[in-house]
């Protein structure tokens, strides 16, 4: 199935279908954090307001809706702690995100949201299936079979993929 904004009720259609797993998944992503501006239904609704306000937008799945949705709602937190960042002078909340598979969640602060986006901007340039892959699972929370699926490729490779990028990036947090 394809839906796209030109045909908005296959596109809402596919919001509607995933609209609750959307929602557990924004749950995940926001974690812990008691002080955050945006609770996780707001978080998916921001998400698809940014989804509805693009233009030429196509999903073929809702797998592949998931995916959009991942990236809709990564912008969305980064958005929303760049705000704070620039109204706090220094004295940022914590916002608790974890990367399952790390050692052990992550808390980090809005510049360290901010610094996590500019590090996938950076592995997107070196290696782009590595940065859709950590994108799909920690901001969309899909699973590694769903990953593969997505990208075409075997679980093993999303598996590789998912350990080199996870110690590239443990590795270039530390230095930020």
């Amino acid at each position: 199935m394809t839906a796209g904004l030109n045909d908005q009720g296959s596109f809402d259609d596919l919001f509607a279908a995933t609209y609750g797993e959307l929602r557990r998944l924004a749950s995940a992503v926001k974690g812990r954090d008691k002080s955050a501006t945006l609770n996780p239904t707001a978080l998916v609704h921001e998400a698809w307001l940014k989804l509805a306000a693009s233009q030429g937008i196509t999903a073929t799945s809702q797998l592949h809706f998931k995916r959009m949705a991942a990236r809709a709602m990564r912008q969305v937190l980064i958005e929303a702690a760049r705000r704070r960042k620039s109204l706090k002078r220094g004295a940022e909340e914590a916002m608790f995100v974890t990367m399952d598979s790390w050692e052990a969640p992550m808390t980090l602060r809005g510049s360290e949201l901010i610094a996590l986006d500019d590090l996938l901007q950076e592995l997107a340039r070196m290696n782009p299936r590595q940065a859709t892959m950590v994108e799909s699972r920690f901001f969309g929370g899909l699973e590694m079979a769903e990953i593969a699926a997505l990208l075409e490729v075997s679980e093993a490779t999303v598996l590789r993929d998912w350990r080199a990028a996870r110690a590239w990036l443990a590795q270039e947090f530390r230095r930020v």
